[in-house]
């Protein structure tokens, strides 16, 4: 009996910790690992984030942008952004010490929050394909805005990516508005692109 109860207490800890956090309308449809966008711990969330790969070899990528709400012209405050994306061998890497779906989603991941402009940026890696080049390369985000459970968005592509075929790009939602990025050089070499995203565009049952 003793036993039952710590395993309750515990499943209700783990609960009040995530599951209350998924509150709100639902829009969108399935949005399996979703709720990994708040597995940001202790974590200070702000408009700028640093993915845990960027300080390794490859090519270093900003990339930068405004929320907007559903009308495309004011600003969102106080959403927040979760990204992840695969490593230089297009692999969701892990660490060892992952927990909850960073066992999946692996370590190069982060949460973005608005402010009152909207803005966000978050430096990364640029992602490698999948092993076999099946899919282009590509960064998964998800959204959750104050008064809707979470729900994912088209991911970001990068419009020079050779296996951005035209087939993928009409196959594309569109929701949160397009996830295609032109990349271009700063002056210190780095990559950087521009996605604005408007709240429930294309997004089913917003």
């Amino acid at each position: 009996m003793k036993t039952i109860f710590i395993a309750v207490y515990i499943s209700f800890a783990v609960c009040i910790a995530g599951c209350a956090q998924s509150s709100g309308r639902l829009v969108g449809g399935d949005c399996e690992g979703c709720e990994a966008i708040f597995e940001y711990g202790t974590k200070v969330l702000s408009r700028i984030d640093t993915l845990p790969d960027f300080s390794e070899p490859g090519p270093k990528l900003e990339i930068t942008g405004t929320i907007y709400q559903h009308d495309g012209r004011t600003p969102a405050k106080n959403v927040i952004l979760y990204i992840y994306h695969t490593d230089q061998k297009g692999l969701y890497a892990t660490r060892g010490n992952e927990s909850g779906w960073g066992k999946r989603h692996g370590y190069i991941r982060g949460w973005i929050k608005t402010g009152a402009d909207g803005k966000y940026t978050f430096y990364t890696l640029k992602p490698a394909p999948y092993p076999g080049g099946g899919n282009p390369a590509h960064i998964h985000p998800v959204i959750k805005e104050e008064g809707i459970q979470e729900y994912w968005i088209d991911e970001y592509l990068f419009d020079d990516d050779p296996i951005l075929t035209k087939e993928e790009r009409l196959n594309q939602k569109q929701r949160g508005g397009s996830g295609i990025i032109k990349l271009t050089k700063n002056k210190h070499g780095m990559l950087v692109g521009k996605r604005d995203i408007v709240l429930g565009k294309n997004v089913p049952g917003y």
